[in-house]
This record gives C-alpha cells, structure tokens and sequence, in this order.
C-alpha cells in the first residue's frame, strides 16, 4: 500500500513517515525544495515536489497512491506575515483534501491539535466530544488549525473518508527546530532555564503519536476525532522529571504569568526592532495561563495507542538532542 505524506520532514511527520516504511508501506512525501531533509536521510521514501498551496503539485503527487496523511503546516507561534498560515493551513487543507476526494484515495488522516479541544471551566478533562470557542484561540497558527479541522470534518460528514486525530504535545526524537517543548528540554539542558510558570500540559512519546497516525488509518471511524496523548503533567513535574533523567537539577523559581506576560511583550518588541522571531512569543505565554489536560482514553480504547511511559520519552529526546548537537 502507498501512502501520501504531506509534512514529511516535520517533528511528527518524520516519525510518521519511520512507522510506516517499518510496517511495509510505500512512501511518497510531498516536499517543497526548501524543505529541510536532515529527517529522511537514509529513508527510503519517494520524493514528490510540490507545496500544498500548488493544487496540481498535490494532485500529481497522490496519483498511485492508496492513502493520505496531510500532516503539513505552518506552524509558529509567532510570524511576520500571518496571511502565510492561513494559506498553508486553511487553503493547503483545501486543496489536499480536494484532490485526495478529486483521486479516490481510499481513506485520509487528518493531523490537527490539541488546541482545537475544549477545555471545561470545571476543571474535567478535554474530550473528542468539546470543541473550543474560536474566541478563546490565541495566535494566527491555532485559528488556522481550528478552521482547517472544521473543513475536515465537514469533508467527511459528505463522505470523503477522513479521520481527524489530535496530538496533545509530542516529545523525543526529531525536534529539528525545534517545538516549543523541546526548546524547554533543550534550555534545561544547557542550563538556561531559571524559573518556571505555574501551568500543565498532556506529554505524550511522538513515536507513539505516529503509531496513533496508522492506527487511525487502520481502525479509526471517519469523522471521528482521536486525541493522541498520554499524561497529563505540570510544567514543574516535567521539570523534575527531567532532573531524574538528567542528574540536572531542576529550577525552584516559579514566576507569575503577568511576569512571564510581561518579558514576552518585552521580547516581541525587541524582534521587530531587531528582525528574527521572538525568544518569548506573547501567544505561548497565554496559552500557558491554562493547564492544558486531556481525557485520551477513547484513543487507547478505539485505536490501542501505546502509552510509553513518559520518563522514557524525555529520555529518547535527551540523547536526541545531545547526539545532534542541541545540548551538551
């Protein structure tokens, strides 16, 4: 069986893209000429040039193949030109889906975020079942993101066979640039991280994310949300999590959010005037103001996604990012 991989070069993608060719598919990757490749070194995977903004390039690369993973976007918590991530996110989706209806792909996995769960006032945990208040997104890359899922599970409800899954927050091997996560780990590592907030989020292996990716393909229900996460975790439990993996230890410091607030402000300021992203982006601090737990039992039951053992995650991310330079 041949698969489509949009995103292929990215965090998740590449790792998508390893469990698959490990579990005897074909794979053809969507990949635009700047794409970083460093991920798919010694893969063997069928490049397809293309841009998911470029219709034709994505229909020319699904010709032959039996299933879609759209996993493409831009993602950043802050940007310059904020009209790109809509058209990678919202109009790329478009067109991918389109053409995958447009050339009878059997079946489609659409890669969303966590960000499009509902969190309740309550205190209970997210579900499939919540949907967040697009009131309540911060920054252009969450909007995209929860627009774009709109358009997929409204493409399947007319019945192109699409399965939209939810990563919580991936950690491991392959964080080229690395996601803000794996900037934590990378800051732990080098000792530049001082103080932490008050805030939490559901860590999960990105290895078994991808594993949840095929299971969806194989086992989900069309239409359907799957979230793929594992423990939910403050940012201090994280830390010291890191400190045992480590032998490091971790930050006493705790500072409020308007403090943290205030130094991204500060930071986003000093990237205008001086060009280049921000240390500190405003939107990440906001979302941190709210701990972001989730329910991921509906994936381990429907689809059996593995739950590896958070420890070792953060362990397989250490020795990544040391062996690649990241860290000493």
């Amino acid at each position: 069986m041949k698969a489509l991989v949009t995103g292929a070069t990215g965090f998740i993608g590449s790792n998508v893209v390893r469990a698959l060719l490990a579990q005897g598919y074909q794979v053809r990757a969507l990949l635009r000429e700047c794409s970083n490749r460093a991920n798919l070194a010694g893969l063997d995977v069928e490049p397809a040039p293309g841009d998911v903004r470029d219709r034709a390039s994505v229909e020319r690369a699904l010709t032959g193949c039996d299933v879609l993973f759209h996993m493409a976007a831009a993602y950043a918590l802050w940007v310059p030109e904020p009209q790109m991530v809509y058209d990678t996110n919202v109009e790329g989706t478009v067109n991918v889906l389109n053409a995958a209806r447009a050339a009878g792909v059997a079946r489609a996995v659409y890669t969303s975020t966590e960000s499009t769960i509902g969190i309740a006032q309550n205190g209970d945990l997210g579900t499939e079942a919540m949907f967040v208040e697009p009131s309540d997104l911060a920054g252009h890359y969450k909007r995209s993101k929860f627009l774009a899922e709109q358009l997929a599970l409204r493409m399947a409800g007319e019945g192109l066979e699409v399965v939209v899954v939810n990563p919580t927050t991936p950690i491991g091997p392959g964080d080229v640039r690395p996601t803000p996560t794996g900037q934590i780990v990378v800051d732990f590592l080098n000792g530049k991280m001082p103080a932490y907030v008050n805030t939490g989020l559901n860590l999960v292996d990105v290895e078994d994310v991808a594993q949840g990716h095929i299971l969806a393909l194989e086992k989900g229900r069309p239409g359907e949300r799957y979230i793929l996460g594992n423990r939910n975790l403050t940012l201090k439990e994280i830390l010291g999590a890191l400190s045992r993996v480590t032998g490091l230890p971790a930050p006493r410091l705790r500072i409020p959010i308007w403090l943290a607030l205030w130094a991204a402000y500060a930071s986003e300021f000093a990237a205008r005037r001086l060009g280049g992203p921000p240390r500190i982006p405003v939107t990440g601090v906001k979302v941190a103001r709210h701990f972001r737990y989730f329910d991921c039992s509906k994936a381990v039951r429907e689809l059996g996604l593995p739950q590896t053992p958070i420890e070792q995650a953060l362990g397989k991310a250490v020795r990544w990012f040391r062996a690649h330079g990241y860290a000493t």
